[in-house]
């Protein structure tokens, strides 16, 4: 019997701080082209003068956005409880996205993690890769010896995810590959103001409630310590080395 060893891949790990959706969202966009423009090249033959340019290139990205309400593919306004006048004054933004999924929330103390990686460097199985991004979360939040799990049917990470009645999720995901390059990717709870989500039915969890690192702990938790321990993760899930350089723009 023979098995296939996937060659370790090399990710450039980028944390943005705290930036707008809309500037995160562009930037995104500008990683995934650069990648679509390599695979075109080679689609078609297409010399590549610079050899930097001659493969594609995985990115992560960590970001902190200011209150947004963001809607995926398959959302409905309707799951938008207040009205746009409601929402302004609240001071949240909303944006249309290209992701799968439905309405999310994102804000400060939420950790965005934006993986711009190539899957034809790994496998090509979107339904594969999600799993292994809620595995991530699911080995992070284990290290704070809070239990979470998956939840059949519905993406994401949740806790007691079989107590009905008891059900609380703790990180959101929706990705949009293009190519088998991936972009968006999942939003976890640390000390997140969770009275945002009144206001919407987040992911079409009626009846069910979200939650943070926060409150399961009862402490606030030390988000550069989350972002180490994701970024560790991550290496150990997907078979990668993050470089050591950590940037932000």
């Amino acid at each position: 019997m023979y098995f296939c060893i996937m060659e370790q891949q090399e990710v450039e790990f980028r944390d943005l701080g705290v930036m707008e959706y809309g500037e995160a969202w562009n930037y995104q966009e500008e990683l995934l082209s650069k990648n679509l423009k390599v695979k075109a090249a080679k689609i078609s033959g297409e010399s590549i003068i610079n050899d930097e340019d001659a493969e594609t290139s995985h990115y992560l990205l960590f970001v902190e956005h200011p209150p947004v309400y963001t809607l995926g593919k398959s959302g409905k306004m309707d799951h938008v409880l207040i009205n746009e006048d409601q929402r302004k004054a609240k001071g949240i933004d909303f944006f249309h996205t290209n992701r799968g999924g439905d309405i999310t929330f994102h804000g400060t103390g939420q950790i965005v993690g934006y993986p711009i990686f190539d899957l034809e460097k790994f496998y090509t199985d979107i339904g594969r890769y999600l799993r292994d991004l809620e595995e991530v979360i699911i080995r992070t939040l284990n290290e704070y010896s809070i239990v979470a799990g998956r939840s059949p049917g519905e993406t994401g990470v949740w806790i007691d995810a079989g107590k009905k009645g008891f059900e609380r999720k703790i990180c959101a995901m929706g990705v949009r590959c293009s190519r088998w390059v991936t972009m968006h990717g999942f939003a976890l709870n640390v000390n997140t103001d969770l009275s945002y989500f009144n206001y919407i039915i987040p992911c079409v969890i009626q009846n069910k409630k979200v939650t943070t690192i926060k409150d399961e702990l009862g402490k606030e938790a030390d988000i550069n310590e989350v972002k180490l321990k994701l970024l560790k993760n991550f290496e150990n899930v997907f078979n990668i080395k993050i470089g050591s350089t950590v940037k932000t723009l």
